[in-house]
């Protein structure tokens, strides 16, 4: 893909510029990707230090939604991975406006609004989860309710929250391919009827009369050293022309 659009491409409008820290921490995407990073930190780590407790009859600790141990495994696992992915994609973004490259640019986009839209609808899918299987906990002698109702109130955050960072990407997805579409020069088409182009175009043109120059003979007087005699066999010498050889 062509730099057409240059750095402003994917929201990268300072790309080659210093780094702001203040201006990307009131972002509202740099807020909101925080609140998220927070929501996923307080749904894991209340399951994991408050989520399992063991009945007055049995040693063995249980999930208190409902003793269901795969739904507190469940919602660790989307916290754990969501609050490592928020740490990586608020690196993504201070790095962002320092790629040179449209498409670089528009790979860290599409990643960002794939896994954000995945994980709103696994935070989905968590609440739906939690909310029934607390429901369904009539025992809850010895279980720490405001945990288990946090634990469903942070998980109906985060629906939100990456819902939210799913518009941003969106967003920012389609305002780069519009400036990445904008030609920046646009060439004429030929015009085939015309027989000469606009600006080339020949003008009148006036022959005018040749009249050939007379030139007159001019005999020279100078001999023509290149001319040859003819050749004659023998040649005599001129001074010796009368000599008779003596008789005796």
């Amino acid at each position: 893909m062509e730099e057409t659009g240059g750095a402003s491409a994917y929201g990268a409008s300072l790309a080659g510029g210093s780094f702001d820290f203040y201006k990307f921490i009131r972002q509202p995407q740099t807020i909101v990707r925080i609140l998220s990073w927070i929501f996923a930190l307080v749904v894991f780590a209340t399951i994991t230090s408050e989520g399992y407790v063991n009945s007055p009859h049995s040693e063995e600790v249980k999930c208190i939604f409902n003793q269901n141990d795969s739904a507190c495994h469940y919602a660790i696992g989307i916290g754990v991975i969501a609050f490592l992915a928020c740490v990586a994609f608020l690196m993504l973004d201070v790095y962002l406006p320092f790629m040179s490259s449209a498409q670089e640019r528009k790979y860290a986009v599409m990643a960002d609004l794939g896994f954000s839209g995945a994980w709103s609808f696994l935070w989905f899918v968590c609440f739906c989860l939690l909310a029934s299987q607390w429901a369904k906990t009539h025992d809850v002698n010895g279980i720490p309710e405001d945990a288990a109702r946090a634990t469903v109130a942070f998980s109906f955050f985060s629906i939100a929250t990456w819902g939210i960072l799913t518009y941003f990407a969106l967003s920012r997805f389609r305002r780069g391919v519009n400036e990445v579409s904008i030609p920046t020069y646009t060439e004429a088409p030929p015009d085939h009827h015309a027989p000469y182009p606009p600006t080339y175009a020949p003008t009148s043109y006036n022959p005018t009369t040749y009249t050939p120059t007379t030139y007159t003979a001019y005999p020279s007087s100078v001999p023509d050293m290149h001319q040859q005699p003819p050749f004659t066999p023998n040649p005599q010498p001129q001074g010796d022309a009368g000599y008779q050889p003596p008789s005796y």
